[in-house]
């Protein structure tokens, strides 16, 4: 570990990638720089980071460069080597892509009620300086925010799938009804009836997730 050689630095950007990071190097002595999210294009990450980290540096981009000359050109007393606490290690090892189980990720922390949204593995609940964060026994990691985020888009999809499954059905009960109009033409009504609230369902469905997806329009 570098100590106060290490110097982290978080730029525009959504949700709040980064965050995590920018407080390894800071508790280890490093130096972060965020850039100001008033000069951002996306302000969430540096927002993030200001809101859990104490930043030594919040600059618009065009500083950010004379800042890392100066940063870097400057003379640094020798420090002994820094020791990173056990989990931050398990988890450099785990960004150097060694086998999260045999790293120690289980000994990250405790169990929490929520599955890991691309393998399905229980997410352990990692706490710290008033942020929660979170991993799986493959070593996926997650923000609270970032979760969330997962969390949405698998909910969207699923309505989005249940829109096409109740179309389906509806296709399938009416060629049915078509087979069978001949032989049975009360089954067939009872299909068709069954089919056209499947097609209700759908499109009430799909209004909603419609709306949902329209950007705010500001009122004058």
């Amino acid at each position: 570990m570098f100590g106060p050689r290490a110097i982290g630095v978080i730029l525009t950007g959504n949700l709040d990638d980064g965050t995590a990071g920018l407080w390894a190097i800071k508790q280890l002595g490093g130096v972060a720089i965020v850039q100001d999210p008033r000069d951002a294009l996306f302000p969430s990450m540096p927002q993030s980071a200001l809101q859990h980290v104490s930043a030594d540096h919040v600059v618009p981009l065009a500083d950010l460069a004379p800042l890392l000359v100066r940063l870097t050109a400057a003379d640094l007393p020798d420090v002994a080597r820094v020791t990173a606490p056990a989990g931050m290690e398990v988890e450099v090892k785990i960004a150097n892509e060694e086998d999260p189980l045999g790293a120690g990720v289980h000994g990250l922390g405790e169990p929490s009620t929520f599955g890991c949204p691309e393998c399905h593995g229980v997410l352990l609940q990692l706490k710290e300086a008033g942020r929660v964060r979170f991993r799986c026994h493959t070593g996926h990691a997650y923000s609270a925010d970032s979760l969330l985020g997962e969390i949405g888009e698998a909910i969207e999809g699923a309505l989005w799938n249940a829109v096409r499954l109740m179309h389906e059905g509806d296709l399938l009960v009416r060629g049915m009804a078509d087979h069978i109009q001949q032989h049975n033409t009360e089954e067939a009504v009872r299909l068709r009836r069954g089919g056209a609230d499947l097609l209700r369902k759908a499109t009430t469905l799909r209004d909603m997730l419609a709306t949902e997806s329209q950007p705010a329009v500001a009122k004058s």
